[in-house]
């Protein structure tokens, strides 16, 4: 698996002055000698089909087989680039599982490998940083690793077999334990900390309960500024101060990586510079054929990029992720424990930004961890994005409290690949997640959640009308602050100072919400009992006392006071709240905001029926206790749940969350009636996500696979031509000198593709490709590549006894895909799409007349179909 789960591995001090890496060292940082430095083979200009990044690292660390290897058995971790970003500790010693299994068996080796010539099943080198990964040879390799299990038949193989099968289950119920158990740990943090700005418990520090409370002002006296100016004053520290420690914890994850592309950062502050325009010109390559990819100028080097892996929430890392790219670092303990605890502060300090969304990725970085304790997961990509996926929901369990909701997510937000077996194991660790943080009752309410709330009354059929326009205005706001975000972006974000001090805008941001939301009523809580307040019913003695509930209409006109200057209050602060450089979430805030629209909506109702009480419409609505009938907080929660919708474009997955929090099967109805209205609303205005227009910004190579654009074109239209430097012409002899392959491979990492391969033409005819890692990981495993020649191409063998001295290391047919997938030229853009989605590919031949026609990447299909999409958008 690509994604972190250690410390970060690092180039070596002398090189990192030169990078402008900062990076900590990694314990198990080694390199293998003989191997030469290649770390200017990326520098030069890009040309036609530069991708995402170029510089990034090359991993060498490989899947390791039950079946018997012909290769060496010890591979060391070197790094064939000294100025490549590392991100993997990975010692490959024998995981939990793996010494369990050997425990409980010998370690006889099966003669299956021979079948594919033992290379294509398990031998191959980890994915790079900012790669994509390979579903076919990780379900292959699986395969080969089940079929080896299987060949035992004696008792401990059984066994064996029995306790693999486990694995997926017990990993499953650890990580929905150890979510829930962290979301305990945040909660009862948070809360304590949140009211630390406001004075002290004196039973003790740690002690949430106010009923002892000690005000600042008692505390000083009054002193210097009187009661009431004292406690804003010592509130405002409390802002800056628990803000700026979170914006500290976040800047140690800062990961710089050289890049082909003029971007900002990598994460939501939405401040990414939009790529610069490569010109398709054939002729740039062509030129460069006989000048050694080595020889390049300091000027050509591209500003790198950065990202900041703890900021922001980290859902749309995690959907890219789980679609099969590589980000390294997003998922490691490092990033886990700076954003569990920048998060406890963050949401402390008062900011408008919720804990919801970082739960996701937090809860995805235990299950990235957990995939340590057993092989089978650890070692195979695929295998482990199944574990992703149910930790990814149960982030949303512990977030909102709703089981199937969580289910339900993984489903229609972040999950690529979600066979039968993965969506009961995710339902199963949903389970475990909700279960366990029922049991640790973080706020004392035996609530999963704080803004937990049930409805006793039914709705009257008259209210049909006001929950579709909570609906509409709702599905709108969200839209608008999509809008408004990216344009905070590229005009307040563009300033030199705020791009290159993080630091600057979170004192800011910190310093204006606790200027203007500190006189509100509403604005001063967390976001979370805000919520509550706004959703739960007049009759609900959890909420506060905040004169929400009018008993008379007289009342009713200061509420609305209240409430409007609190939503414009809360839309313009987490408009600008959004993006700065702490862990931040969005689910929340958005709630909040569409919660004070639909209180107002829902008291504006509510006039209207007690000024015009003999309304045939009403039927006996105007004669209820307590003024009507008209449940404000309804309203609030539906509002609440449409705004999200409008962000996220969550549409089933809402209206789940939404029945589970309320668990009312009565309002089903309206919930679902109020989010269909939104979304469409939503796509109406902004037809992107707030996380897709995060993908869009940072360039990440995610090709969506629930939305596809109108194709009306074929393969032909992004298929380049062929160049000699791209392919490995083995017509006149399958022996090819080492050094015009390392040129070609550097050809290949020019222009970004680390995961690519190099065709193997015949007379032209296709006969197998080499993948790009594991040709560089051959080229290393060689003593002299100036003089060797290596075999590109199966040859008959006279001689018996050539396997007794070992593998020769010139030998490449091990590393060579004999069919790789192919598709004429003239076919659809619509079965290129289904190849690419459905298979998970990385690239893909092209033939014409049977012949090699050229080669399409993945992220080349991914750069067209954005802007086919952005041009039917403007059409």
């Amino acid at each position: 698996m690509s994604e972190d789960i250690g410390p970060y591995d690092s180039v070596p001090p002398s090189q990192q002055s030169s990078q402008h890496l900062s990076i900590p060292v990694s314990p198990t940082y080694q390199r293998r000698h003989g191997v030469r430095s290649r770390r200017q083979s990326l520098s030069e200009q890009p040309d036609e089909r530069t991708a995402l990044l170029r510089r990034p690292s090359r991993s060498r660390i490989r899947i390791q087989s039950p079946a018997a290897s012909p290769r060496a058995p010890f591979l060391s971790r070197n790094h064939s680039y000294a100025g490549s970003v590392k991100s993997r500790h990975h010692s490959r010693h024998g995981s939990w599982g793996q010494r369990l299994a050997h425990a409980l068996g010998d370690s006889r080796h099966d003669s299956m490998a021979e079948s594919k010539g033992s290379i294509f099943s398990d031998e191959r080198v980890w994915y790079d940083q900012f790669t994509s990964t390979d579903w076919v040879h990780d379900s292959i390799a699986d395969a080969y690793r089940v079929k080896a299990l299987r060949a035992r038949k004696d008792l401990w193989g059984r066994l064996i077999v029995l306790f693999d099968g486990a694995q997926g289950w017990i990993l499953s119920a650890i990580v929905g334990f150890l979510v829930a158990v962290l979301a305990y740990c945040v909660d009862v943090a948070e809360t304590t900390i949140f009211d630390y700005k406001d004075g002290y418990c004196t039973k003790g520090w740690y002690i949430r309960e106010k009923a002892n409370w000690r005000s600042w002002s008692e505390v000083l006296g009054g002193h210097p500024f009187g009661d009431r100016w004292t406690e804003f004053g010592v509130y405002l520290i409390g802002v800056v101060l628990f803000s700026v420690l979170a914006c500290l914890l976040t800047l140690t994850t800062k990961t710089v990586v050289p890049s082909a592309y003029r971007m900002t950062t990598l994460d939501e502050n939405l401040a990414a510079v939009n790529p610069s325009q490569q010109n398709d010109s054939d002729n740039d390559e062509d030129s460069d054929e006989n000048v050694s990819p080595r020889h390049v100028t300091e000027e050509e080097v591209v500003p790198p990029m950065v990202y900041y892996s703890a900021a922001g929430s980290g859902v749309a890392e995690v959907r890219v992720i789980l679609s099969g790219f590589v980000l390294h670092g997003f998922l490691g303990f490092k990033t886990l424990v700076i954003k569990s605890a920048g998060l406890v502060l963050s949401v402390a300090s008062g900011l408008s930004l919720g804990k919801e969304g970082p739960y996701v990725h937090i809860a995805t970085c235990i299950g990235n961890i957990a995939c340590r304790m057993f092989s089978k997961y650890d070692r195979n990509d695929g295998k482990r994005r199944e574990v992703l996926s149910a930790a990814a929901a149960a982030g949303v369990v512990v977030a909102f409290g709703a089981p199937l909701g969580g289910v339900l997510f993984g489903l229609e937000e972040v999950a690529y690949f979600f066979p039968a077996k993965t969506l009961f194991r995710t339902f199963f660790c949903c389970i475990i997640a909700a279960l366990s943080l029922k049991f640790l009752n973080p706020y004392g309410t035996h609530k999963i959640v704080m803004f937990e709330v049930r409805y006793t009354a039914e709705w009257e059929y008259f209210e049909i009308v006001s929950f579709v326009l909570c609906g509409i205005l709702g599905g709108a706001l969200g839209a608008l602050f999509i809008k408004a975000s990216r344009a905070w972006a590229v005009t307040f974000r563009k300033i030199p100072i705020i791009k290159r001090y993080p630091m600057v805008e979170v004192v800011l941001v910190a310093l204006v919400t606790a200027l203007i939301g500190y006189w509100n009523v509403l604005t001063k809580l967390p976001v979370a009992k805000l919520l509550l307040n706004l959703a739960a019913p007049c009759d609900d003695e959890t909420r506060d006392e905040l004169d929400l509930c009018p008993t008379s209409i007289d009342e009713i006109p200061a509420i609305l006071r209240t409430l409007i200057a609190a939503l414009f209050i809360k839309s313009f602060l987490t408009t600008i709240t959004f993006g700065i450089k702490v862990p931040a979430g969005i689910y929340v805030p958005s709630m909040v905001v569409g919660g004070l629209l639909g209180r107002i909506i829902g008291h504006v109702v509510q006039w209207i029926v007690l000024r015009f009480p003999h309304w045939a419409l009403w039927g006996t609505c105007p004669i209820y206790a307590d003024g009507s009938c008209i449940q404000p907080g309804v309203y609030g929660l539906i509002a609440a749940g449409s705004t999200m919708c409008g962000v996220t474009r969550l549409s089933v997955t809402l209206a789940v969350i939404l029945f589970e929090l309320t668990g009312s099967l009565d309002y089903v109805l309206p919930f679902s009636l109020a989010i269909l209205v939104a979304k469409w609303t939503a796509d109406a205005i902004e037809p992107l996500s707030i996380y897709d227009l995060l993908t869009e910004m940072n360039s990440y190579p995610f090709l969506d696979n629930k939305h596809k654009p109108i194709f009306t074109s074929d393969l032909a239209d992004i298929v380049p031509r062929v160049r000699s430097q791209r392919v490995v012409d083995i017509t006149n002899s399958p022996l090819v000198p080492a050094a015009s392959l390392r040129a070609k491979l550097e050809t290949l990492h020019r222009t970004g593709e680390l995961d690519g391969g190099l065709p193997i033409l015949r007379d032209g005819v296709l006969v197998g490709l080499i993948p790009a890692p594991d040709l560089e990981y051959a080229l290393d495993q060689l003593e002299d590549e100036s003089t060797n020649l290596c075999l590109m191409a199966d040859v008959p063998n006279i001689d018996d006894d050539d396997d007794e001295g070992g593998r020769d290391p010139t030998d490449f047919t091990p590393y060579i895909d004999p069919a790789p997938v192919a598709l004429d030229i003239k076919s659809p853009m619509d079965l290129v799409y289904e190849c690419f989605v459905k298979l998970g590919l990385r690239y893909i031949c092209v033939l014409k007349d049977g012949r090699y026609a050229g080669m399409t990447h993945k992220k080349q299909f991914v750069k067209y179909m954005r802007g086919l999409e952005e041009e039917q958008r403007g059409s």
